[in-house]
C-alpha cells in the first residue's frame, strides 16, 4: 500500500475517525481542528470511543494534532486534504478560502459529507482546486464500514477522480461506489427512507420492538441490529437531520411525506432519548439488564425475547424463497413484509437513475454500507418482481445488468476482489472443497459450520496431502469467519464415552497435520473468528495472511484444555527470546488469549515476520494467493532461553489467581504449560509433552464442565 501525508480537518466524530482509519493502516495524518487544544479534547474522545476507532493504543500517538488557527502550514505537505467539518455549507466553504494557496499543485481534495451538494461548496473557488474537488461519504465508524461513495461534481477531471478511486481502494483500503450529486446520495437517499419507513410499518401493524428487529434482521438479509437497534445506533437526531434535509431538498418527492409517518423517532427526541449516545432510545441498560420500550406508551419494560413459527420454519432457505413464500403468510411476519417491502423496492427503481449510475452501484451501497445480504434490484430478482408489485425484467442478466433508464450495462470486472465462492471449483469432499485460484495455487476451503475442525475434517485434509496433488495452496474458509476451533462436542462425547483412543487419535493427527503443511508451500488465510485448531493449522503453515479485524488467539484453557495440535509448541518459537517473554506466553496461553486485531496478534506474537496483515476486507484471498506464489517451507527454531522462564510464569500465575482472576484449575493448565514451555529442549520433546498434557486435562471433571458450559451457553466458565 501507498503510504500518503493526508491532513484531515476537523475532528468531530467523522473526522476523528477518518484520521484513525488512516493511521491504523499506516498513513502519516495530521489532524486539525479550529485550536489544538480542541483537537486534543476530539482526541481523547476518539481514544474511548466504542467500538474502538483505534486497533493498538499507540496509533492515536501517531496523529499529529493542530488547529486551523495556527497549524495550516500542514496543508502545504499533504498528499491528501480532506475536509470534514461540521456539515454547514458556510463552514466549509470558509475552510476552503483558507486552505486554497497552501495546496500543493499535486494534493488531492475533498469534502466529507453525508449528502450537501458537492458542486456549490466549490463555487467561487480556482480552476485547479475545482477539477481536484470531490466528495467523499466514510461510513460511520470509518474503521468497520468498508464503504466509501464518492461524488464528483461536473467540473472533477476525470483523471483526478480516476486517481482518487485507486488510492482509496489500493491503500485507503475502502469499496469505492461513485454517486451522482443529489441530496444524501444513494446512502442516505434510500437507505434512512428505509431505516424511517421500517418504524412506521411496526408503529401501524402493533409490532413491538422485538418483534420488528427480528423480522427485520437476518431473516429479511439484513444484521441483527434489525431496525429499532439501527436507529439507536444511528442516533435519532442524526436520523431527523437527515430526514428534514431530504424534504426540504427534494419536496417533489412524494416518498419523503413518509419521514413524518414515524411518529416515535420525533417523540422520543422531544424527550432527548437519541439512542446509544444517549444512553436510551429505543431499547436501555439497566446494569445489566436491557430494558425495551413499548411503542404505544413509551415506557421501558422488561425485554421479552420475540419469535415466529413462520420464522423458524423458513429462515434456513435461500433469501428470495423465503420472502417470496413469507409474502403469503398469514401472521405479523406476512403483514409486515407486505406493508414493507413493495414500497421500498419500488422506490429504489424510482429513485436509481437520478442517485446511482446503475442497479450495481445502488445495491453494492446497500450490501457494503448497510449490511443487506442483498441489494433492492437483487432482491427483485430473487423474489420475483410480479411478487412485489413490479412489472420489470430482470435487472441481472448474464454478464450485465440492465438500466432503468433504458439499456444495459457490463458487471464490473474486479477479480482483486474476487471472493473464494468465485473460484473454480476441483474436488470436494467432507468438511472441505478445492478451488483453483490461478497462477499454480489452490484454495483448500473448510466448508464445516464457523470453520469448525472435527476428525472428518483432518481426515480429510490427510487424504488430500497424500495424494500429493497441491503444490503451492491456501488454506481458507468460504463462511463469515476463518474458525472458532476444534469440535468441541466430538471431545465432549469422547470424554463421557470415556473413548481414550479417539482423543488420543484426534490430537495426534491434528498436531501431524499442522506439521504437514509446515513442509509445504502453504499460506493460511484468517477472517473473523480464527481460534484454537482452526489457528493451530495456520500456525503450520509456512505464512499467514490476516485480514485486519480478525480476532486471533488460542482459547482453550477457558473449556479446561490447552493448545494440542501443536499450538503451544508453536508459540515457544513466537514468543520473546528470552525467560520474561516465555514466561508472558504461558501467563497468555493460561488465560486462553484473543487478540482483537491483526495488529493486537503481530504485537503479541501469534503472527510473525513472515505474516501479512491485509488492510482491505476484500483482498484477503488475492493478497493470500500473492503469498503463496512465493512462499517457500521454514523451520521452526527452538530458542535456547537462559533464565527460569518457568519459575517467572509460575510467580505471575500465582500473583492472578490471588487477585481472583485465576482458580485452581487454571493453576493446573498453567503448569503443563510451563512444563512444555519452560522446560523442553526441543520442538519434538514440547510436542510429546502437549499431547500428554491434552490428553491428561481431558480426564479432568473440571474440563468436561467447562467444555458443557461453552456448548450450552456460548460462555467460558472459570471453574
Amino acid at each position: 500500500m501507498e503510504r500518503k501525508r493526508i491532513c484531515v480537518i476537523g475532528a468531530g466524530t467523522m473526522g476523528s475517525g477518518i484520521a484513525a482509519h488512516l493511521a491504523n493502516i499506516g498513513h502519516e495524518v495530521t489532524l486539525l481542528d479550529r485550536t489544538r487544544q480542541e483537537a486534543q479534547a476530539a482526541m481523547e474522545r476518539a481514544k474511548r470511543a466504542r467500538p474502538p476507532h483505534f486497533r493498538l493504543e499507540g496509533t492515536a500517538e501517531t496523529i499529529r494534532l493542530g488547529g486551523t488557527d495556527q497549524d495550516l502550514g500542514a496543508v502545504k505537505a499533504a498528499d491528501w486534504v480532506c475536509e470534514a467539518v461540521v456539515e454547514k455549507p458556510g463552514v466549509k466553504k470558509a475552510i476552503f478560502s483558507l486552505i486554497e494557496p497552501l495546496l500543493g499543485p499535486e494534493a488531492m481534495i475533498s469534502t466529507n459529507t453525508s449528502g450537501l451538494e458537492i458542486g456549490t461548496l466549490a463555487e467561487g473557488r480556482s480552476e485547479s482546486f475545482r477539477r481536484r474537488f470531490m466528495g467523499v461519504h466514510f461510513f460511520n465508524p470509518p474503521r468497520w464500514l468498508k464503504l466509501l461513495e464518492l461524488i464528483p461534481t461536473p467540473e472533477t477531471d476525470f483523471a483526478e477522480l480516476e486517481r482518487m478511486t485507486r488510492f482509496l481502494e489500493e491503500s485507503a483500503a475502502r469499496r469505492v461506489v461513485l454517486a451522482k450529486d443529489t441530496p444524501g446520495f444513494i446512502a442516505n437517499r434510500y437507505g434512512m427512507w428505509c431505516m424511517y419507513w421500517a418504524t412506521s410499518c411496526a408503529e401501524a401493524l402493533g409490532l413491538s420492538v422485538e418483534e420488528a428487529d427480528l423480522i427485520t434482521g437476518p431473516f429479511m438479509g439484513r444484521p441483527k441490529s434489525g431496525t429499532f437497534r439501527l436507529n439507536d445506533l444511528v442516533g435519532l437526531d442524526v436520523m431527523e437531520d437527515i430526514a428534514q434535509n431530504l424534504m426540504t431538498r427534494r419536496p417533489e418527492d412524494p416518498r419523503t411525506s413518509r419521514f413524518l409517518e414515524a411518529k416515535t423517532v420525533r417523540a422520543l427526541l422531544a424527550k432527548g432519548w437519541l439512542g446509544g449516545k444517549s444512553g436510551q432510545g429505543y431499547y436501555r441498560r439497566e446494569g445489566r439488564e436491557l430494558m425495551a420500550l413499548d411503542l404505544g406508551t413509551l415506557a421501558y419494560r422488561q425485554m421479552r425475547e420475540a419469535s415466529f413459527d413462520s420464522i423458524e420454519a423458513l429462515k434456513r432457505e435461500p433469501l428470495g424463497s423465503r420472502l417470496s413464500k413469507a409474502l403469503e403468510l398469514k401472521d405479523p411476519v406476512g403483514e409486515f413484509l407486505r406493508r414493507f417491502l413493495p414500497p421500498a423496492l419500488a422506490y429504489a427503481v424510482e429513485l436509481q437513475a437520478e442517485v446511482s449510475h446503475s442497479p450495481e452501484d445502488f445495491d453494492r451501497v446497500m450490501r457494503w454500507g448497510f449490511g443487506w445480504e442483498q441489494g433492492p434490484f437483487e432482491l427483485i430478482d430473487s423474489i420475483g418482481a410480479a411478487a412485489v408489485g413490479l412489472d420489470q425484467a430482470p435487472f441481472y442478466e448474464g454478464d450485465k445488468v440492465r438500466l432503468v433508464a433504458g439499456g444495459h450495462a457490463p458487471l464490473k470486472v474486479e477479480p482483486e476482489f474476487a471472493p473464494l465462492e468465485s473460484y473454480p471449483m476441483l474436488d470436494e469432499r467432507e468438511g472441505l472443497r478445492v478451488r483453483d485460484l490461478g497462477d499454480g495455487v489452490h484454495a483448500v476451503c473448510l466448508t464445516t459450520k464457523l470453520g469448525v475442525v472435527g476428525p472428518p475434517v483432518v481426515r480429510a485434509l490427510h487424504g488430500l496431502l497424500d495424494e500429493g496433488a497441491l503444490d503451492r495452496f491456501v488454506l481458507a474458509t468460504e463462511g463469515s469467519c476463518y474458525s472458532v476451533g476444534f469440535d468441541l462436542k466430538f471431545f465432549r462425547q469422547a470424554i463421557l464415552d470415556k473413548d481414550d483412543r479417539a482423543i488420543a487419535e484426534a490430537i495426534e493427527s491434528l498436531q501431524s497435520l499442522a506439521m504437514r503443511f509446515t513442509s509445504m508451500r502453504s499460506v493460511a488465510a484468517l477472517h473473523g473468528w480464527s481460534l484454537g485448531g482452526g489457528l493451530e493449522l495456520a500456525l503450520g503453515c509456512a505464512a499467514i495472511a490476516a485480514d485486519a479485524e480478525a480476532k486471533i488467539g488460542l482459547p482453550e484453557a477457558k473449556v479446561g484444555l490447552l493448545p494440542g495440535g501443536g499450538g503451544t509448541a508453536q508459540m515457544r518459537s513466537r514468543a520473546r527470546p528470552d525467560a520474561h517473554g516465555v514466561a508472558d506466553m504461558i501467563v497468555a496461553l493460561t488465560e486462553g488469549k484473543v487478540c482483537e486485531n491483526a495488529s493486537e496478534a503481530m504485537a503479541f506474537g501469534f503472527l510473525g515476520p513472515n505474516d501479512l496483515i491485509v488492510e482491505h476486507p476484500d483482498r484477503l484471498i488475492t493478497d493470500a494467493r500473492q503469498l503463496a506464489k512465493t512462499v517457500e517451507p521454514t523451520s521452526r527454531p527452538w530458542p535456547e532461553v537462559t533464565g527460569p522462564a518457568s519459575g517467572i510464569a509460575e510467580k505471575a500465575l500465582k500473583a492472578l489467581q490471588a487477585k481472583g482472576e485465576l482458580t485452581e484449575h487454571d493453576l493446573l493448565i498453567g503448569e503443563k504449560l510451563r512444563n512444555i514451555l519452560g522446560k523442553s529442549d526441543s520442538f519434538e520433546l514440547a510436542l510429546r509433552k502437549e499431547r500428554e498434557a491434552f490428553f491428561s486435562l481431558a480426564h479432568e471433571g473440571l474440563t468436561l464442565g467447562r467444555i458443557a458450559h461453552m456448548l450450552e451457553t456460548g460462555k467460558p466458565l472459570r471453574n
